[in-house]
């Protein structure tokens, strides 16, 4: 079959790998019909050093059951199902608090020598905790927002829930990308009165706009710090949603949170520490976030992309066959495409 696999910055190619099969009596095997390219997936695109053994890469997908182990009860063959970006067995202690992200038997797609989702098929460990039947067929026009269920709505989500996002809050959200923008349709859907997007991309911008942004700040660091304030009355705002991860906009994220006011944080950081700790700690800043429990939230938002309140698939500015990924990582790196879908 063929997979998207990486061997160092810049160097991505789709190969012919051996089939994914079932392993363990737990596993689900899937045909996958759509995948995309994530904003995570740039980071080592710009820094991976070579490793002749190469990374499989994707954790985004759609895809058809094509097997199941002996001891997989709530999905069968030929079932819809997406996945979030993490597997987890759905009855642990930390499943059942939400935070799947961090279950006892779980882990990430693409790592640990589970497959990677930029493939033509992909073994599900957990199946039964991790995947979700979709009540429509493969080709529905609803595709490309159900496929934001496996990654960046629910990480949009995960960043406004963070941040204690709600009716009467002041949010901001520091970056444009997939994942800012969801965070944008998070924010409206949790009823926030504003919503401020931190970008400069035009197309991003007016995406965020018709997604519910009431302002938009293009300056940077301390230009953005002091424009944010300005539409906050000098105060600053109860929750910001940092999509990034760079020390810049951490700084940036911290330093526009009124005292008292909460940071959700999913930007994958790319430094060992937080900017601002003495302030944030003085003005009583709540700092939370993470790798989004993505599982966690599929039920709560499923219906609102089904009945069309929200369309995060938008996002995907881009479609192409497994064979263009590489260029779809070229285009996203180089800001042409907000998100590259692969379709099957």
């Amino acid at each position: 079959m063929k997979a998207t696999i990486m061997y160092g910055a810049g160097d991505v190619r789709v190969e012919n790998v051996p089939d994914a099969r079932i392993q363990e009596r737990t596993d689900a095997l899937i045909s996958i019909t759509h995948a995309c390219i994530c904003g995570s997936d740039l980071w080592p695109y710009k820094k991976m050093e070579h490793d002749d053994a190469g990374r499989s890469m994707g954790h985004e997908l759609i895809g058809v059951v094509e097997a199941v182990g002996a001891d997989v009860r709530k999905v069968k063959r030929g079932d819809l199902v997406v996945a979030p970006f993490a597997f987890s067995d759905g009855t642990c202690v930390f499943c059942r608090e939400g935070i799947h992200t961090s279950c006892v038997h779980g882990g990430f797609f693409g790592m640990n020598g589970i497959g990677g989702a930029q493939a033509e098929a992909v073994r599900v460990p957990q199946a039964d905790g991790t995947l979700v039947v979709l009540p429509v067929g493969k080709d529905d026009k609803l595709m490309p927002s159900l496929l934001t269920l496996s990654d960046v709505m629910g990480t949009g989500h995960h960043a406004a829930v963070s941040a204690k996002a709600g009716p009467g809050k002041t949010v901001a959200v520091v970056g444009d990308g997939a994942v800012g923008l969801c965070g944008v349709i998070a924010a409206r859907r949790l009823g926030a009165e504003q919503i401020i997007m931190m970008g400069r991309h035009p197309d991003r911008i007016a995406l965020a706009k018709e997604f519910g942004a009431t302002d938009i700040v293009s300056e940077r660091a301390e230009e953005a710090v002091e424009r944010v304030r300005e539409l906050t009355h000098g105060l600053g705002v109860h929750s910001v949603l940092e999509c990034v991860g760079l020390e810049e906009s951490t700084l940036t994220a911290l330093s526009v949170t009124r005292p008292g006011g909460s940071v959700g944080r999913v930007g994958v950081p790319q430094r060992g520490s937080i900017p601002e700790a003495q302030p944030s700690f003085y003005n009583n800043v709540t700092i939370a976030g993470g790798p989004a429990p993505v599982r966690a939230y599929i039920e709560e938002i499923l219906p609102d992309v089904l009945e069309g309140t929200i369309e995060p698939g938008r996002v995907f500015d881009r479609v192409t066959k497994i064979d263009g990924v590489p260029d779809g990582y070229r285009a996203m790196n180089e800001r042409e495409a907000i998100k590259v879908m692969i379709k099957f």
